[in-house]
């Protein structure tokens, strides 16, 4: 268990370093601001002692292309100017790299330069060439491709290839392992294992799944990759989707609902009974597909984004059932509001292991330990 620094804290690939520490139980890392850089003293006061500084932050665009490259490097500058100056020397440096670092465009080289800046800080540098990462809550049309088509099929459209080439994709919370030094052991991998697939067929990947999902189908979940574009394109949908209805077919015998049509597996399903007044779950997942559908009686379903304070509520009937997925990486639980029991049915993706359970305790109310930094 290590006591760390970031920079970048607020970003795509920083929430999900945060996630991950969260999960583990570690010390809330020390979340160094853009305003904390400007001032070295600051830094150096903030980063003393600690096991490890994660360089995370960084430009990956900007109207003028010579500012991706100077902003690398004024970050790393700044920070080995803080690191230089601390009381207690950090144990290392891990730099938050690219494979794109060196080919010659500004970003390439800015990133280059900006490792050769830490090298020279004194302390001992992981240098870390990532690639193209995906994964929950990726900014469209910045962080990445796969946020790019998901937000533009969550939205009903159609993702346009203007280029098809091959792609190295690795879900960022495997990143987030690496960089932050936690073994394998978990639904993570800190080997970066990656999916190599063009863009042209992740395209129709996606847009399949989406297809599906619009009614409520679980695509085939054949392998990680699989399952982590799930999340990724579930994301997006969270929570203007939902609840989605259900269709109910009655006759003289009574009614039928189909609650889960999966593709290509049958995951487990579970079905409990909660009396009145009494809450199910106050935790999250990092990677399991998750349903509820409430069969019988009144419930509220509640939930809140790791790490965000806002809580949202569904409030959901047997008498009109739908769905509700739980995304990854969100705190959930299940209120039962009504006057007598509630029955509910659960699906998941994968059958329950104890030893990997992924799930993570955390409750839904009150407010979270930490704010997301400006």
């Amino acid at each position: 268990m290590l006591r760390l620094a970031l920079t970048g804290g607020g970003g795509f690939l920083g929430w999900h370093v945060r996630v991950l520490l969260r999960a583990l139980g570690w010390p809330e890392p020390v979340v160094l601001t853009r305003a904390d850089l400007a001032d070295p003293a600051r830094v150096a006061a903030r980063v003393s002692g600690v096991d490890r500084v994660l360089h995370l932050a960084g430009v990956n665009r900007a109207e003028d292309p010579t500012e991706v490259a100077a902003g690398n490097v004024r970050l790393a500058v700044a920070l080995a100017e803080g690191l230089r100056a601390a009381p207690v020397p950090p144990g290392g440096v891990v730099y938050a790299n690219s494979v794109q670092a060196g080919n010659g465009t500004p970003y390439g080289d800015g990133k280059a330069a900006a490792a050769a800046v830490l090298a020279d800080a004194g302390l001992p540098l992981d240098d870390v060439p990532l690639p193209h990462l995906y994964g929950e809550h990726g900014r469209p049309f910045y962080n990445s491709v796969v946020a790019t088509f998901c937000r533009v099929l969550a939205e009903g459209g159609r993702p346009e290839v203007h280029q098809d080439r091959q792609l190295d994709l690795v879900h960022v919370t495997d990143a987030a392992a690496r960089l932050a030094g936690v073994p394998a052991g978990g639904s993570w991998d800190p080997a970066l294992p990656a999916l190599r697939i063009g863009v042209r067929e992740l395209a129709g990947r996606l847009t399949t799944m989406a297809a599906g999902y619009r009614v409520g189908d679980i695509p085939a979940l054949s392998d990680r990759h699989h399952v982590r574009l799930f999340n990724t394109y579930r994301s997006h949908c969270f929570p203007a989707h939902y609840p989605m209805p259900l269709t109910r077919r009655a006759d003289a015998r009574g009614e039928l609902v189909e609650a889960v049509r999966a593709h290509g597996g049958a995951g487990q399903t579970f079905c409990s009974t909660t009396v009145p007044g009494v809450t199910r779950g106050e935790h999250f997942h990092l990677v399991k597909v998750e349903r509820f559908v409430v069969l019988r009686g009144t419930a509220d379903i509640c939930l809140r984004r790791v790490g965000d304070g806002e809580v949202l509520r569904f409030a959901v009937s047997g008498d009109d059932p739908v769905l509700v997925d739980m995304p990854t990486m969100w705190v959930h639980k299940i209120v039962n509001t009504g006057p007598d029991e509630l029955v509910t049915l659960f699906w998941t993706n994968d059958l329950f292991d104890p030893a990997r359970p992924d799930t993570w305790a955390e409750p839904v109310e009150p407010a979270p330990r930490v704010a997301v930094p400006a």
